[in-house]
């Protein structure tokens, strides 16, 4: 037995790797075209982009190696099925949970060390890319400029840049947001962009500036310039204004997202206490709705926790009475509080369970590759990427949806990233049921 143990787990590691390779080099090359022209022609030096993009490998490897997985599961037990070693060790009394089981601890072997990898290794590269991403913009600004595409992301300016020559662009236009009394327009032949401190210096050259008043448009201005300067902040600019040693929920490990998550507890249940004293004010005999006076009753009687579906209806019928509107109003202001603290926490909580439930899904693809494998007798590459596809892509139309809907506060965080390894995992095992059916391997062993 442990000589069979040591075979089947010999045969997953060669298309493993195999695997993992290839798939790293097909989300790497579609990360690789979206990111690279904006690094490519604008002066930044190949180990700094190197460096960005090996940062970027991080996550690329998290999401490839369950994929991988899968790959491979599908390529060993179909090359067991199509030389029929699986026949001949059913028909020699080996059952099928004993023939996937060494299939089961090879993803613990992938697994396990994944989940060290996306809790301590990942958040830091994270970080790191975010942050040479930023160092980069900060040295060079001109990075989130593309040439023939208008650019409305300062908060007083947008342009249109037409062409770029060296290091001058080209035909450029700028227009004023600020209309409250004149309507500015800027027109020169090139411009640069240098850093200088904490702002940006746009230089421009050979120009008009027009300006109209917008309450009189009589009243019109038209400035010819051989040089016009403009002080842009870096931080508009790059729109970084976060601190730098600020992370991420992707940049942050269990440790870091569990602290996160005590913080917003302790405000909802500082928020909860403060709203235990306004309901303690509110006068329950004014209110001519008796139901509303008896949940009032029962609302002061409560010593621990709060209703607060049961405090928005009361707050939300009752806000006109002038008696309870200020109570009613500070209620329903901490009720929203209340909700876009449960939202950031479901974010946090999000990326916790992303943390297990990525390398859990390793041993889940087992479950769905090994059965599959056996039922298409074939151990190619071509035919196991085409089912592999089929299931991958429910894999993370679950995982997208549900973190889609827990970023809305619409799904527990847990339950969302759980729900594609409880589904697939579901359909891993009623294929396992099928496939480990006698019936089914006396019926290939007739063959």
């Amino acid at each position: 037995m442990k000589l069979l143990k040591k075979y089947i787990l010999k045969e997953h590691f060669t298309p493993f790797f195999y695997s993992l390779l290839i798939v790293i080099f097909l989300l790497f090359t579609n990360f690789l075209l979206r990111a690279v022209d904006r690094f490519l022609g604008k002066g930044i030096s190949l180990s700094i982009i190197l460096e960005y993009l090996f940062m970027n490998l991080g996550w690329i490897l998290a999401l490839a190696t369950p994929m991988a997985i899968l790959i491979a599961t599908l390529m060993s037990y179909g090359r067991f099925s199509e030389d029929n070693e699986l026949t001949a060790l059913k028909s020699s009394g080996i059952s099928f949970l004993k023939i996937i089981y060494p299939g089961i601890i090879f993803s613990a072997l992938v697994g396990i060390p994944l989940i060290g990898f996306n809790n301590f290794i990942l958040p830091e590269m994270n970080y790191k890319a975010r942050m040479l991403a930023r160092d980069i913009y900060k040295k060079k600004p001109d990075l989130n400029i593309d040439v023939g595409y208008f650019i409305d992301d300062l908060p007083k300016y947008s342009f249109i840049i037409k062409g770029k020559k060296r290091n001058k662009y080209q035909n450029i236009h700028i227009y004023g947001k600020d209309r409250s009394k004149t309507q500015t327009t800027i027109r020169a032949e090139e411009g640069e962009f240098k850093t200088i401190g904490n702002n940006i210096l746009v230089s421009l050259y050979n120009g008009e500036i027009h300006e109209v008043d917008t309450k009189v448009l009589q009243n019109y201005r038209r400035i010819i310039f051989e040089k016009h300067e403009i002080i842009i902040s870096l931080e508009d600019f790059t729109k970084t204004k976060n601190s730098k040693n600020l992370r991420t929920d992707r940049e942050m490990n269990v440790k870091m997202l569990n602290n996160k998550i005590n913080i917003f507890n302790k405000r909802i249940k500082s928020i909860k206490s403060r709203m235990k004293k306004y309901i303690n004010k509110i006068d329950s005999s004014n209110f001519e709705n008796i139901e509303h006076h008896n949940l009032i009753m029962k609302l002061t009687s409560q010593k621990k926790q709060i209703n607060i579906g049961m405090i928005k209806k009361i707050a939300e019928q009752n806000n006109k009475n002038d008696n309870q509107k200020v109570f009613f109003q500070r209620l329903l202001a901490d009720i929203q509080m209340i909700k876009g603290y449960e939202k950031n926490k479901n974010k946090y909580l999000v990326e916790i369970h992303k943390k297990f439930s990525l390398p859990i899904a390793c041993t889940i693809f087992i479950l769905i590759g090994a059965p599959l494998g056996i039922i298409n007798k074939k151990g190619g590459f071509f035919i196991a990427i085409v089912f592999s596809f089929i299931f991958i892509l429910l894999y993370y139309l679950f995982l997208i949806g549900g973190e889609g809907m827990a970023d809305r506060n619409m799904i527990n965080g847990g339950l969302a990233m759980w729900l594609p390894n409880i589904v697939l995992g579901l359909i891993g095992l009623i294929l396992i049921y099928l496939v480990s059916n006698e019936n089914y391997f006396s019926k290939n062993l007739n063959k």
